[in-house]
């Protein structure tokens, strides 16, 4: 086998299985996070007891985590005589690998080549696991795919709450996709590019998309469309939320009308990967905005934007790792803050406001582009 084919498939396994070992990490002690961050908006103390095996302190319940590995995993795996088993088992899958997959797609550091001189190999694309030259369309595709988890478990658990969380979730994402492909069409027509790599790159070099000034070189014309990228980071970010069913959009499963909606008949691991399936949409949600809109892995003005080392590679990734987490504290933030919307309401915001809007803002954003060359 030619010694490029092997580096790239063994730099290809590497990069998949830190990335998996990254997010697993984060969703365990985002789920930390958000009860802390509960406790703490709630002025209560929140999970403190569950140390770290290695440590004698309980260093604020950051064994918590582990604890709750342990007790799904070891918790007896039900399964109610009246369910459709097949489908049944099957759901959980579908919520939680689409995420895993999106992922895949969003470069991390940069994907310039890097050459290690003590072993005189190269290796291709380090900052990214899949570069495909259409990965926006790919990524959105594969996240419509969660919805049928949602359903198949709603349906599959022969029970009328599940039922009506999966049809629920049915409409709510249907209403929030068209809104979301939407918005992000004027970062299209801007960038000139379906792949993301190629997106970051142009927000190095002339402005991240929401914050114009902080490109290597900005472009003063880019401030024209800010008021139209801003209304489609807005719609973008909201919609997300609504995708993720996360409050205020969490509908599908809320307890007061519901029990538990389209999850009520699941436990243990089954659960769990309900639990971690959300959580991992909420990051894959992080990295579209940060991508799509704050200059990716780069840090303001160009610093870091060209990786030559792997040292450098793993500082980008850094910076996009904590870009990540200032999300996903918005995430648990609105969660604890915002009240539920009605239904109506919910459905008022994707198809009377959002939809228009995001069509409207594609409209002044070509027209904009036919008037004014952009870089």
């Amino acid at each position: 086998m030619d010694i490029s084919i092997t580096v790239f498939i063994v730099s290809t396994v590497v990069k998949i299985a830190l990335v998996v070992a990254v997010l697993l990490g984060i969703v365990a002690y985002t789920v930390l996070a958000e009860r802390k961050i509960c406790a703490a908006i709630q002025d209560r103390v929140g999970p403190n007891r569950v140390g770290l095996p290695f440590l004698k302190s309980h260093l604020w319940g950051l064994g918590q985590p582990i604890a709750d590995a342990f007790k799904l995993m070891l918790k007896e795996q039900f399964v109610p005589g009246v369910v459709k088993k097949f489908y049944y088992s099957l759901a959980p899958f579908f919520v939680i690998v689409p995420p895993l997959i999106i992922i895949g797609f969003i470069p991390f550091a940069s994907i310039d080549p890097v050459t290690i001189s003590s072993l005189k190999i190269v290796i291709p694309q380090p900052g990214v696991i899949i570069n495909a030259g259409t990965g926006v369309l790919w990524a959105f595709a594969i996240s419509s795919l969660s919805v049928y988890g949602i359903v198949l478990a709603g349906w599959a658990s022969n029970s009328k709450y599940a039922f009506l969380g999966g049809i629920r979730s049915t409409a709510q994402m249907i209403s929030y996709e068209v809104a979301l492909g939407f918005s992000i069409i004027p970062v299209f027509l801007l960038t000139g590019s379906l792949n993301f790599s190629e997106i970051v790159k142009y927000q190095i070099e002339h402005g991240w998309l929401l914050f114009p000034f902080l490109g290597k070189h900005p472009d003063l014309r880019l401030f024209v469309f800010w008021p139209f990228l801003f209304i489609s980071f807005l719609i973008f970010m909201v919609s997300l939320f609504a995708e993720t069913n996360r409050a205020p959009f969490d509908l599908p499963e809320s307890e007061q009308e519901l029990v538990a909606g389209y999850n009520t008949e699941y436990g243990g691991m089954k659960f769990g990967m309900f639990f971690l399936g959300e959580y991992a949409a909420m990051i894959a949600a992080s990295s579209l905005i940060i991508t799509l809109f704050l200059g990716g892995w780069s840090l303001p003005l160009g610093f870091l934007s060209e990786g030559k080392s792997l040292g450098i590679i793993l500082l980008q990734a850094l910076v996009f790792l904590l870009k990540i987490l200032v999300f996903l504290f918005l995430f648990i933030w609105i969660r604890w803050t915002l009240p539920r919307f009605r239904y109506d309401q919910l459905m008022n915001l994707g198809w009377k406001i959002f939809l228009p809007l995001a069509t409207v803002n594609i409209g002044c954003v070509a027209i904009l582009l036919a008037l004014i060359k952009t870089p």
